[in-house]
């Protein structure tokens, strides 16, 4: 299993990390859920479920500054406002060199990966 699988596995079940979630970070993932839940065959209501799945283990985090544009990517600019709202010491990503600059706002960028090695070894 991968990294980005087995963290969706344990969704709010361990303590010592959480997801943040943003209206506009759901409603991007629910665009892409869609379009690349239908293309892998995946049923409306499946994704539907899915991301109920997501925003039920998720903390929503209000947005009150942004901090547009930081990176090149703008639709990684709002991923970036949503970690420095909520105080996240990481943004978990298989994108890590589109956000060098998080590191400015004292966030790492790790992929699933090495955020899992990390957690092992706080264990």
């Amino acid at each position: 299993m991968g990294g980005s699988a087995a963290l969706l596995q344990h969704l709010g079940a361990d303590p010592r990390w959480q997801t943040n979630l943003s209206v506009s970070l759901v409603a991007e993932y629910t665009e892409i859920v869609h379009r690349e839940g239908r293309s892998l065959g995946y049923s409306w209501q499946d994704c539907e479920d899915f991301l109920d799945y997501v925003c039920a283990a998720g903390v929503e985090r209000p947005i009150y500054f942004r901090w547009r544009p930081v990176l090149p990517d703008p639709d990684d600019d709002l991923v970036l406002e949503l970690a420095v709202a909520s105080g996240a010491a990481h943004i978990i990503t298989h994108n890590r060199r589109h956000f060098t600059e998080a590191k400015q706002f004292g966030i790492v960028p790790l992929s699933p990966a090495e955020f899992l090695t990390k957690l092992r070894t706080l264990t």
